[in-house]
């Protein structure tokens, strides 16, 4: 019987931190979250003016009153009555959320789907000629035994006929 060895704590943890897929994931957090500020500025300093144009100058500005009056305090920048929907800003997250979503799209998921496509047509296809290498060496293999024949026949004659035929 063989002795397993414990396994400390922070040695198990150790592991764990130094597997492949948990520093690949640790860094796209990372650039997710650079990627994410990236995003929220452009729809803040481009997309927002943009709308801007049509409207007020702030996306997270458009609301809605709700019930009641939806006057707003202009000290405390409050509506003390009544019930604002602030769509506007739930706009302006969908919009980043799109726009993060097709740039990871277009340049990352695509072209790995597709260089993982092409990597699975090239395995294949050298499957498929050891594949038929293996057909050619077993044809080879039966034309030689052939030619040679079981005991008894000769060199070069077909199988199956003697000599006196």
């Amino acid at each position: 019987m063989g002795v397993k060895k414990k396994v400390g704590l922070l040695e198990g943890f150790k592991v764990f931190l130094l597997r492949g897929n948990v520093i690949d994931l640790a860094i796209a957090v990372v650039i997710g979250a650079a990627f994410t500020n990236i995003v929220n500025a452009f729809v803040k300093g481009v997309i927002n003016p943009l709308v801007g144009a049509f409207g007020t100058k702030d996306l997270e500005s458009y609301s809605s009153c709700l019930k009641g009056p939806c006057v707003t305090d202009p000290k405390t920048g409050e509506a003390p009555e009544g019930i604002r929907i602030r769509w506007g800003s739930v706009l302006s997250a969908t919009l980043s959320f799109v726009i993060t979503a097709a740039v990871v799209y277009f340049l990352m998921v695509l072209p790995m789907a597709k260089y993982l496509a092409r990597r699975a047509a090239m395995r294949a296809a050298k499957d498929g000629v050891q594949e038929t290498l293996e057909v050619l060496k077993e044809s080879r293999d039966v034309l030689v035994l052939q030619r040679s024949g079981p005991a008894g026949e000769g060199r070069g004659q077909e199988p199956g006929r003697g000599h006196d035929e």
